[in-house]
């Protein structure tokens, strides 16, 4: 039943999936344009590269907390009205960040962002199939992927031009009106919530281990070894309470019993390692391109584009592939794509210009298409029906702290190398060296994954 307003039925749907779509659309974009704000926010609050990390790693921890419980919550509490708690939470910390007065302030607000964020894309797909006919529940699911594809190529673009003609806040207040319309959107025409909800709980006490072990975590890989003596122990506590809390639960926030089975193990082991290389591209691009070749953001942002946009039109070639070579000969072929583009950014000439940045990572952004399809259906694939789902979220928790482990520990790394705490302040040659080093470590994640990867495929022929 819908939200009862004077319209015809099929403008009501419509409007209930202008307003999904949005949500997804806006989740995306604000992790993508993040990445050209931050040369900006260096400049205008004069803090090092390690405070600008946390810019990334704050919005991740957001979705990362939130999405593994939001379906959850959503049953309980009603979709609807959590859908559009989420996207009133994401237009109103969209607005503090552009009001910050300082990193902290941003920082928190970047944290509340990501925990809209994941109210929004957990429950428009989960609400998907409420706006269509069971027909065409795959073209529903395709098009908020296209719009997820979007949204992570439009963001470098819009985010650059945005930044360089109106300021760093110009990102953030774009996402309120659009917010705002994702609202007002979802209030006419998504389906009202059953007055009686059944679902299982949340463990709480599993969700406070897991925000802290990820925080501890965050900032394990953002701070100097001098405090690594408080915050490993502290991140193994987080661990050990973690998986006591689940044994013991009778609704577990993650079925760590699943992590038995060894193909699961290498397919979240891969894809933490390549969303740890993919995340250390979007923010390396900007500081590179800039400092080396002298580029303006708009620019910036464009050549940044190409990647994500090759990678959207990518997917369905990928899963054609998938279906007449198998998930297992395409992982390998995706991932051998990855190797060969991070030893090409490691190798390329600078006489190549900007081209010598954009066409490996044209290929990476190809593998990694390539890599994802295959993966994420020969993990959930193999999964009995009743556990999808929950093997989805541990795929989602994976490839999110492999993106956490990119913006904090490779990023930092990448800092470290540069040698100089203001990115701005660093000289070509010194960018130039970071970066190749960097890609050269994220080449030996790349090849640890293919290596996996390859064991996993060979034991399986073994057992046939």
């Amino acid at each position: 039943m819908f939200h009862p307003i004077s319209l015809s039925a099929a403008t009501t749907r419509c409007t209930g999936l202008l307003a999904l779509g949005l949500c997804t659309l806006l989740a995306m974009l604000a992790g993508s344009m993040a990445n050209l704000v931050l040369p900006a926010l260096g400049a205008a609050f004069a803090v090092p590269f390690a405070s600008l990390q946390w810019v990334l790693v704050a919005y991740l921890l957001g979705i990362t907390c939130l999405t593994l419980v939001a379906g959850r919550l959503g049953d309980r509490l009603g979709r609807r009205r959590l859908l559009l708690a989420g996207t009133t939470l994401f237009m109103m910390a969209s607005l503090l960040c552009a009001l910050a007065p300082s990193m902290g302030w941003l920082i928190a607000a970047r944290a509340l962002q990501g925990a809209g964020a994941a109210c929004m894309l957990s429950l428009a797909l989960a609400m998907v199939g409420l706006l269509v006919p069971a027909g065409r529940r795959g073209w529903g699911m395709g098009l908020l992927g296209t719009l997820s594809a979007c949204g992570t190529a439009l963001g470098p673009s819009m985010g650059g031009l945005l930044v360089e003609n109106l300021g760093w806040q110009a990102p953030f207040l774009l996402l309120v009106p659009l917010g705002l319309l994702a609202l007002v959107a979802g209030m006419i025409g998504l389906p009202a919530d059953e007055q009686e909800r059944e679902g299982e709980g949340t463990n709480p006490g599993s969700l406070l281990a897991l925000t802290s072990m990820l925080l501890c975590y965050g900032v394990l890989l953002s701070v100097g070894r001098e405090y690594w003596y408080g915050l490993v122990p502290a991140v193994g506590l987080a661990v050990w309470l973690l998986v006591r809390s689940e044994r013991h639960a009778s609704a577990p926030l993650l079925p760590l019993t699943l992590l038995h089975e060894p193909a699961l193990r290498v397919g979240l082991l891969g894809s933490a390692l390549v969303a740890s290389v993919m995340v250390l591209t979007l923010l390396i691009g900007p500081f590179y391109l800039r400092g080396v070749f002298g580029l303006g953001l708009t620019e910036v942002g464009l050549w940044i584009s190409g990647g994500p946009l090759l990678a959207a039109c990518t997917g369905l070639p990928a899963g054609w592939l998938v279906d007449r070579l198998g998930a297992r000969a395409v992982v390998r072929l995706g991932l051998g794509t990855m190797l060969i583009a991070t030893l090409g950014l490691a190798t390329f000439p600078i006489s190549w210009g900007p081209l010598g940045y954009l066409l490996p990572i044209l290929l990476l952004t190809t593998g990694y298409a390539l890599f994802q399809t295959a993966n994420n259906g020969a993990v959930v694939g193999a999964a009995s029906g009743q556990h999808r789902g929950a093997v989805a979220g541990l795929l989602t928790l994976a490839r999110n702290l492999g993106q956490l482990t990119g913006a904090a520990g490779l990023g930092g790394l990448f800092a470290m190398l540069v040698g100089v705490e203001n990115l701005g302040d660093a000289s070509a040659a010194a960018l130039r060296s970071g970066m190749q080093i960097s890609f050269a470590l994220a080449g030996l994640l790349t090849g640890l994954s293919l290596r996996v990867a390859g064991g996993q495929a060979r034991r399986a022929l073994a057992l046939d």
